[in-house]
């Protein structure tokens, strides 16, 4: 049996939906697969529209003011989704533990896998380590992709080498450099 901890891939997950919304369900089970969830989701009513729900409460983690409201708001998402640990032995991947009761429907597991691996990522990397790209922080720079800090020195500030280098030439600019 593994542990599976629900942590940086979740996480990763949950920003590349925000940053790059699919247009319909089967495009949100297809990214769910390309961050290694194998399972399959029944299908509910409206789930591409409820999982939207799900990555905009998400945002207002991302966006919290502060530690404090942060812990807030991941505890209240993490209390809606609430279920026992259960054993399963699924899409040849051995046993392990999934946090939810079994048949959900893809917006309520995305919910609890999210909320727990976001909880997981903050408390072992560090509350800081989710955030918008800094580029946008730049007046008419509209970039608001959301940076999931995995680097090994917690410093990640940009959602791209692209975004980095527009920042850096604008700050030179701003010296009076050409």
């Amino acid at each position: 049996m593994h542990l599976n901890p629900y942590g940086e891939y979740a996480v990763l997950l949950a920003a590349s939906l925000a940053n790059d919304w699919p247009e319909d369900r089967a495009g949100i089970e297809d990214r769910t697969r390309e961050f290694g969830m194998t399972m399959s989701f029944p299908t509910a009513e409206d789930d591409h529209g409820q999982t939207r729900a799900v990555i905009d409460a998400w945002l207002e983690v991302v966006d919290a003011g502060d530690d404090q409201e942060r812990a807030r708001l991941l505890n209240a998402h993490m209390a809606a989704v609430a279920a026992y640990p259960r054993l399963t032995d699924h899409d040849t991947e051995g046993w392990h533990l999934h946090y939810r009761d079994d048949e959900q429907a893809l917006p309520h597991v995305l919910r609890a896998v999210i909320s727990v691996g976001t909880a997981l990522h903050l408390t072992t990397r560090g509350m800081h380590r989710l955030s918008r790209c800094a580029a946008g922080q730049t007046p008419g720079d509209e970039c608001d992709a959301v940076v999931v800090d995995v680097t090994r020195n917690g410093r990640q500030r940009y959602c791209s080498v692209r975004c980095a280098n527009r920042d850096a030439v604008r700050r030179h600019r701003a010296r009076g450099g050409r």
